[in-house]
């Protein structure tokens, strides 16, 4: 049996006219009813925001899925994204972040949760690094390469 997501939300804008309607509160659970998204949702709460190569790395997700969940989230008006250049960074709508971090936390013993949090902590340090030497590395000059 396949597995099927809800739609989308038929408006982004819920949260724009009451934030506290039934219409609103469906989209939302919707959006928290999936394991992808609230893995997601972790570690734009621990991190403040991410990008999508980012997760697509810690929570070894394909591209396309990655970009999926990211778009419920974002029509569901949970996550609001900037960009930089060619980089998109999404994070989450200051409108509902207090409430969004409460329930993560409330997760945070999940092992999956953990797991992806260690994770990301070993890509960034092993990043930070690469940069690092990348900066002190010291390449012959092109006449000594061809030599």
């Amino acid at each position: 049996m396949a597995i099927t997501h809800p739609p989308l939300p038929k408006s982004h804008k819920l949260a724009e006219t009451n934030l506290y309607n039934l219409e609103f509160a469906t989209q939302m659970f919707k959006a928290l009813s999936d394991e992808a998204r609230l893995r997601i949702l972790n570690l734009i709460v621990k991190f403040g925001e991410m990008c999508i190569s980012d997760l697509e790395l810690v929570l070894d997700y394909t591209q396309t899925k990655s970009s999926r969940h990211l778009i419920y989230l974002k029509h569901s008006s949970l996550l609001t994204l900037r960009k930089k250049g060619q980089w998109t960074f999404y994070y989450l709508n200051p409108k509902f972040a207090q409430q969004l971090t409460v329930y993560i936390e409330s997760l945070s013993s999940d092992q999956v949760l953990k797991n992806d949090i260690q994770t990301y902590n070993i890509l960034f340090s092993n990043r930070e690094l690469a940069a690092y030497k990348m900066t002190q590395r010291k390449y012959p000059s092109s006449v000594n390469r061809l030599s």
